[in-house]
Order: structure tokens, then C-alpha cells, then sequence
């Protein structure tokens, strides 16, 4: 079985943090938080990786963070653009927002020709869920039913107190696997525990324990083929109803793929800490951590010597 590979999604501007914030540095020697994913998932296993960018940042990005890792593993390059959809669609001319992460995966798929993890580039996920996703990946194989995963995260392990957050709340069935996503998009702390409105005025209470989804997603190739059909029929509904602002999202792809029996996802638990940088009032949090972390030896400095 072809060795599986590592999607790192870092085409997204980041407009509540103000900037690329994938290449903002966090590490001691310059290192930003790519760097220590692919570094983490390598120790797992992992020997390629695909970036996905966009051509504005392209020489940037390939400087800052592909040359480094590019000495040590094997680096793809693919791009997400908006213009990048099937005819007869076009894109609205308004339109600023990049189609999602679905649309991500899918601008990646001539070089996915293998079980793969998808990630987000702004995410500090962790060493033990690459070695989870790693151990999935190496021996998954779709059967009548594609059987895919996901790393799932305490949702009180990924909350800020700098501001809300949007998290995939996960229902688990006893047999540990996914029974549906439900989209939370504005998540809050409070001393009570996590909590989330519809409206911005009306907050209800979650389990600090409750499942989300980081998009750590580990897919067979069954799930190109959810893309390739699911799109035009996402963008037909789009481009009509809500043109500048929808987007194809993962965990609402694999929702209609349990939905409709096509897939099983196996959650797969991660007791760590999350960290990310949603606003710039983050990054002395993940600064701090990466620091103690190196300090106590589990990472080197420099990270891609």
C-alpha cells in the first residue's frame, strides 16, 4: 500500500487574526506552525507532504516554510484558487472568499494517490494525533462502505479567551465512530464552561468533553469521488442562494456521506492540547507552549536544521 500522505490547507488569509498567520514565526529560531506539524508527522510516519497554497503567497511560503521541510521529506505544491471549478459555473464577480475546505482537498487531488491527512496550517494539533492519524492511514481500505477518520478533541482543549470560535461538535455512537458534525460557529468561554449562540443573545451551554473537530480528517481515495460529485451540486445551490459567502466545507461533506450510508469515520480521541492563533492575542499562548516544549526537549532548535 502506497505510504500515506500529510495535506497541510494554507491557502486561507486568516481574517480575524489580520494576516498570513501560517507564516508568522512562533518558534525559538523562527519556526511557525507548519513546521512543527510536519515535523510531528514525520516522527509518526509520514514521508510526504502537500502544501496547499495560493500563487499570491507562493514565494513566500515555499521560502519560509516548504524549503526547510523540503531537506528532509518529500514536498508537493498544489493551489486553491477561486476561479478553479467546473463549467459551466462562474465565479460571481463579487466573490473574495475561497470555497472551503472541501473545495481545498479537492484542488489537491492529482496529487493525492494515497490515504491521506488534512489539516489546517494554523493549528498546533500535537504529536500523538500524527501517530494516530499515521497508524489509521497505513492500513485503511475503503470496502462497500469507505471508512475514513477523524482526530477528535476535547471541545474545553480549544477555546480562547480572546474571542469566539467556530467548532464541529461531534456525536460519537458506542462504537466509536461518527454518527454527525454539528456546526457551531460562535463558541465562547465562560466560567461555567463552554458555551454558544444562534443569535448573539441567547448562549447555551456545551460539555467541556464534548468531541470536536480540529480538521484532522484522514480520508481514502472514496473521498475524491464525494468531491468530484458533491461540488457542482454545492455550487449550483451556492452560486444561486448565497454566492459571496458559501463554502464547501469537510465535515459537511462527510455528514451526507453517513447520512446516506456511503462512509463510516472511526473518531479516534486526542487528550491534548490544541493551540492556535485565531487572534493576534493568541500567540503569546502558542509562543509560550512551543518554548516549554523545546525547553523540556521534546522538540530540537532549530526545528529543520
Amino acid at each position: 500500500m502506497a505510504e500515506p500522505i500529510l495535506l497541510i490547507m494554507a491557502a486561507g488569509m486568516g481574517s480575524r487574526y489580520g494576516g498570513l498567520k501560517q507564516m508568522d514565526p512562533i518558534g525559538p529560531a523562527g519556526e511557525v506552525i507548519p513546521h512543527y506539524s510536519v515535523y510531528d508527522a514525520k516522527r509518526a510516519g509520514f514521508k510526504r507532504v502537500v502544501f496547499l497554497i495560493k500563487h499570491e503567497i507562493e514565494e513566500d511560503f515555499k521560502r519560509l516554510v516548504g524549503e526547510p521541510v523540503a531537506r528532509h521529506m518529500e514536498v508537493r505544491y498544489a493551489f486553491q484558487e477561486l476561479d478553479k471549478i467546473p463549467a459551466p459555473f462562474t465565479v460571481p464577480g463579487d466573490r473574495r472568499k475561497p470555497w472551503g475546505t472541501g473545495h481545498a482537498v479537492l484542488c489537491c487531488a492529482d496529487l493525492l494517490d494515497a490515504p491521506f491527512a488534512a489539516i489546517n496550517a494554523d493549528d498546533f494539533y500535537g504529536a500523538d494525533a500524527f501517530r494516530t492519524a499515521y497508524d489509521f492511514l497505513s492500513k485503511a481500505k475503503d470496502g462497500e462502505r469507505a471508512h475514513w477518520m477523524m482526530v477528535g478533541y476535547r471541545l474545553d482543549h480549544t477555546t480562547t479567551a480572546n474571542g469566539y470560535v467556530s467548532r464541529g461538535v461531534c456525536s460519537v455512537g458506542e462504537d466509536g465512530c461518527l454518527t454527525g458534525v454539528t456546526e457551531r460557529t460562535h463558541i465562547v468561554e465562560s466560567s461555567d464552561g463552554p458555551l454558544y449562540t444562534e443569535d448573539g443573545l441567547h448562549y447555551t451551554l456545551l460539555p467541556g468533553d464534548s468531541p470536536v473537530s480540529m480538521n484532522l480528517w484522514g480520508f481514502t481515495g472514496s473521498f475524491l469521488d464525494e468531491l468530484r460529485v458533491g461540488f457542482p451540486v454545492f455550487l449550483e445551490k451556492a452560486i444561486r442562494e448565497n454566492p459571496l459567502k458559501a463554502e464547501y466545507l469537510l465535515p459537511f461533506i462527510v455528514n451526507d456521506a453517513l447520512e446516506h450510508g456511503r462512509a463510516d469515520v472511526r473518531v479516534l480521541p486526542s487528550d491534548g492540547q490544541w493551540f492556535g492563533v485565531t487572534y493576534p492575542e493568541d500567540r503569546p499562548t502558542v509562543v509560550n507552549a512551543v518554548r516549554r516544549m523545546t525547553d523540556e526537549g521534546f522538540y530540537p532548535s532549530p526545528l529543520w536544521p
